[in-house]
């Protein structure tokens, strides 16, 4: 029988702690939460792996190196509401809800939506809502928000989705630049947003978040 607890460990110790990642509610948070658990069960053998886990259409569990890292640039804290963008079954939710007061998250493909909240409730993230819905719409009437993370690449983020950060708030987000990967941490500061490079990830890009093709005659 497969030792998870003891892969959960062993991640940490290879994956996470050599990224620099050393806050206790992190650490904490993944190794307590079961990432077997959030992912289809014929993929559990490679649940622990450092790389992101493909659910299939274009959509992944991202590495647990490039949620830690932006765990880690955002500092969540525990008076804090999150909104969780692709939450697909669940895992980053189940991670955050442990860091956070509350945990928005969105999912719009259905069957996804409809496991990811049995998987939270089975695992006691009591503190997650689930909102089924298009990512790019986000949840406004839960908001505003201190935190937003996106689980998966952009190469647009909509306006609709930023207007939903409270003033002072931050979001983590993964932009592809061809093939390249840039993870940034946006500010917003009196209504305006200030991004700071983060680190170099690579991960597919969420529906909505294309970038639209400029018509030319």
């Amino acid at each position: 029988m497969t030792d998870y607890s003891a892969r959960r460990t062993v991640m940490v110790d290879t994956q996470i702690r050599p990224s620099d990642v050393t806050k206790f509610p992190i650490i904490d948070a993944m190794m307590s939460v079961p990432r077997e658990a959030f992912v289809p069960r014929n993929l559990r053998e490679a649940a622990y792996i450092g790389e992101n886990i493909d659910l299939g259409g274009g959509r992944v569990v991202i590495e647990p190196r490039t949620l830690a890292k932006m765990l880690d640039a955002l500092d969540i804290q525990g008076d804090e509401l999150v909104l969780d963008i692709g939450c697909a079954l669940g895992y980053s939710s189940a991670v955050m809800a442990r860091m956070a007061e509350a945990v928005v998250a969105v999912e719009e493909n259905a069957d996804m939506a409809a496991e990811a909240q049995g998987l939270l409730a089975e695992n006691g993230a009591d503190n997650v809502v689930l909102h089924e819905g298009p990512l790019a719409q986000g949840a406004a009437e839960h908001g505003p928000y201190d935190v937003i993370v996106l689980q998966g690449a952009v190469e647009h983020l909509p306006d609709a989705l930023l207007d939903q950060l409270k003033d002072g708030g931050r979001i983590a987000c993964l932009f592809m630049e061809g093939a390249l990967g840039v993870v940034r941490i946006g500010y917003k500061i009196d209504g305006d947003m200030t991004w700071r490079f983060a680190f170099n990830a690579g991960a597919p890009v969420l529906p909505g978040f294309e970038r639209h093709a400029a018509f030319t005659l």
